[in-house]
């Protein structure tokens, strides 16, 4: 099995809380990661005092932890895809394909006390960071599973409320991800309210191939959304009514949400509503990546 690369500028007795630095500054880390990380898709690991960081090359960070707050989701498509919550706050079952630093696993894990989590990552390599990210050791809610996300949803051992979909390789999201077999299997394997939660890049000249697919499967049940603070696009996909909520609905559940989740739920909610009408519209999915785009 290959092993991740690490990137260290944090002494073992260093503590957690101290400000970056102090010892070593995170710009000379990003540059001794840029002379000596991997060029193979190897994950490596960039760990400085305040945090640590997954990388496949030198020009995407999969996933970021902070050491004061390992469970806070510190990426904005992470915080983005929590929109599930406005129609499932509580599930009974979450599976997540792609693991990475398992930023997605841990907050549903520490904050969704009645779920159980299921996390499928491809690379062993990837597995073998878990307790440098502080992903929990498995137990009665969490169990990670090395497997080919694509070939776990065709299972019927278990059928989630939600499904995210965060699977990324060293050259983008696999193939097998985006097929409309994929969605297909999700939307059997899901439960009869279920939703698909997926993350896209902005980037991804395949996206109106992927959301094609989505919406041959789901129908008019699905909505694209710019995710907060970076590039990418979530996309939403539920089985029942072809519409959401009423925004007035969704704003009120995301209000009562906040109060109980470091979310900014108010915002993805105007933005998952909003991207019902994008869904809607194969003409717009080609513009997605467009810099002005306020989705």
């Amino acid at each position: 099995m290959r092993k991740a690369a690490v990137m260290n500028e944090r002494k073992p007795d260093a503590d957690p809380g101290v400000a970056a630095g102090s010892r070593r500054t995170s710009f000379e880390s990003y540059m001794r990661f840029l002379a000596e990380a991997p060029r193979d898709g190897t994950p490596v690991v960039l760990e400085t005092e305040t945090a640590l960081s997954l990388h496949f090359d030198v020009l995407a960070t999969q996933s970021f932890m902070s050491r004061r707050d390992p469970d806070r989701l510190v990426l904005g498509y992470t915080r983005t895809m929590m929109g599930f919550l406005l129609l499932h706050p509580s599930p009974a079952r979450i599976s997540v394909i792609g693991l990475g630093g398992g930023s997605l696993v841990k907050y549903c894990y520490r904050h969704l006390p009645a779920t159980r989590v299921v996390a499928v990552e491809i690379d062993p390599a990837v597995i073998a960071l878990r307790e440098r990210f502080r992903i929990p050791p498995d137990d009665v809610r969490l169990q990670v599973v090395c497997a080919d996300g694509a070939e776990y949803v065709r299972g019927r051992e278990a059928r989630p409320e939600v499904i995210l979909v965060d699977g990324f390789l060293a050259d983008g999201m696999p193939l097998q991800l985006g097929s409309a077999g994929f969605y297909a299997a999700c939307h059997a394997r899901l439960a009869d309210d279920g939703m698909l939660v997926a993350n896209f890049l902005a980037s991804d000249r395949g996206m109106p191939h992927y959301l094609g697919a989505v919406r041959a499967v789901f129908g008019a049940s699905m909505s694209v959304a710019r995710a907060e603070d970076s590039c990418n696009y979530t996309l939403f996909a539920w089985k029942g009514p072809p519409r959401l909520p009423s925004l007035q609905t969704l704003l009120a559940r995301a209000r009562a949400l906040e109060a109980v989740h470091a979310l900014k739920l108010t915002p993805t909610a105007r933005r998952m509503k909003r991207g019902e009408a994008v869904a809607a519209d194969p003409d717009a999915w080609h513009a997605l990546a467009r810099p002005r785009d306020t989705l």
